[in-house]
């Protein structure tokens, strides 16, 4: 391997390290967006499946008598 071709596997080494250094963050991001997805619909399917909460009070709701 001749000083040339080390030096143009040392940079393509380098440009794919750069290259992985600015992807990571945003595959990190989509996996954990992806985690929080699956937490709320499965939140969802189990407020849906338990049917209407009645032990729930209305706040914020002001009720005037006429």
């Amino acid at each position: 391997m001749t000083t040339a071709q080390t030096e143009g596997l040392l940079g393509m080494i380098a440009v794919i390290g750069i290259l992985g250094l600015l992807v990571l963050p945003a595959v990190i991001g989509v996996v954990h967006d992806r985690i929080i997805d699956r937490q709320i619909r499965r939140a969802q399917r189990e407020r849906a499946s338990r049917g209407p909460d009645r032990s729930r009070s209305r706040r914020g709701t002001t009720h005037y008598a006429r």
